[in-house]
């Protein structure tokens, strides 16, 4: 059994230091379960391009996007392996692949809600008090939306100061332009580890969209490159080593985990299963400067999957010890999810 703090105990637990969270999928689908759980994405999503996906997804019983993905990119190349395998056929399952992951942000997108206002007030006044707890830290996000953008920018609810810092700033070369940039000059005090919706690699900079600058939803926007075959910035790839290729070639995402590894105090994960194809973002906690952490268990603590969460946290205080011993120690914590009241 493992004691489960609840969250103002946990918050009162990491003391007065820099705090630090860290956001996976059950911050999105703690507001809305209808959309951002796997098995919504999956009956929102359009497998016309790929007809016969939805018999991958029968054959693995799985509706997680990423599970699909890892398998398809294994079979490409384990069928390498083998003589007289289709050459053709590797390349169609590496294309499928491909096409899968796209589908996915298509279908993250299309079923998004439209503006944001479609939240209500106290839905942002519950969010913004609770991400006011890190206010002095950093703010890590796995997700893909812009629930979080939007809670961040939602100032006209309360009287906080959240002082959100993406790191992005007017085009210097075009500062009428209808998007800004990302200067990496700049400290962000906010991250999205694996891109976002709104975030577009044009190759020789990474653009953000806004509303401010179009006067167009953001959501819009959105969906009106995803119709001209624009993608945003994403990294679905089913393996950790792949998701972390990817990171490696993004100036912006490589100094998101820079900026994980460095960070001090004490670190809060919420919504997030601590599965292994995020293994890269784990293993950065296990050897880095985090002394405490806290991390989210939904419901009953026993169930098989909150036992997987609980020994792989109680797994990275291990390995922390193994590398560096008593001197850099890292204390693992759980407090109760519904205890952050993190939508109200």
């Amino acid at each position: 059994m493992v004691e489960l703090l609840s969250f103002e105990d946990a918050l009162e637990m990491a003391g007065e230091g820099k705090r630090h969270l860290l956001l996976g999928n059950g911050f999105s689908i703690s507001l809305k379960p209808d959309i951002f759980t796997y098995g919504a994405l999956y009956d929102n999503a359009d497998f016309s391009d790929i007809p016969y996906a939805e018999k991958l997804f029968e054959a693995l019983d799985t509706r997680d996007f990423e599970a699909v993905i890892r398998v398809l990119v294994d079979m490409a190349r384990l069928l390498t392996v083998y003589k007289g395998a289709s050459p053709a056929l590797i390349k169609q399952i590496e294309a499928d692949a491909d096409k899968i992951k796209a589908i996915l942000v298509d279908a993250i997108a299309s079923g998004h809600p439209d503006r944001p206002y479609d939240i209500e007030d106290d839905q942002y006044i519950a969010c913004r008090a609770f991400l006011d707890h890190f206010s002095g830290g950093k703010i890590y996000t796995l997700n893909y939306d812009v629930l979080l953008y939007w809670a961040l920018m939602h100032e006209d609810v309360d009287e906080l100061d959240l002082l959100p810092d993406d790191g992005f700033r007017s085009d210097k070369d075009e500062p009428d332009a209808p998007y800004v940039t990302w200067q990496e000059a700049h400290k962000p005090t906010v991250y999205y580890l694996h891109g976002a919706l709104h975030l577009f690699d044009a190759g020789h900079q990474l653009q953000k969209y806004t509303w401010s600058r179009t006067d167009l939803p953001i959501i819009d926007q959105i969906r009106e490159a995803l119709d001209n075959n624009l993608y945003p910035l994403f990294v679905s790839e089913g393996h950790s080593h792949a998701k972390l290729t990817k990171i490696m070639h993004s100036a912006y995402l490589h100094k998101g985990l820079r900026s994980l590894e460095s960070v001090g105090g004490s670190l809060f994960i919420f919504g997030h299963s601590l599965a292994e194809n995020d293994d890269h973002i784990l293993r950065l906690i296990e050897t880095g400067k985090i002394a405490k952490l806290f991390v989210s268990i939904y419901g009953d603590p026993t169930t098989q999957a909150n036992h997987a969460i609980i020994q792989r946290a109680k797994g990275m205080a291990k390995n922390r010890h193994f590398h560096y011993g008593p001197r850099n120690r890292l204390d693992v914590f759980f407090y109760d999810a519904e205890s952050a009241h993190v939508w109200g």
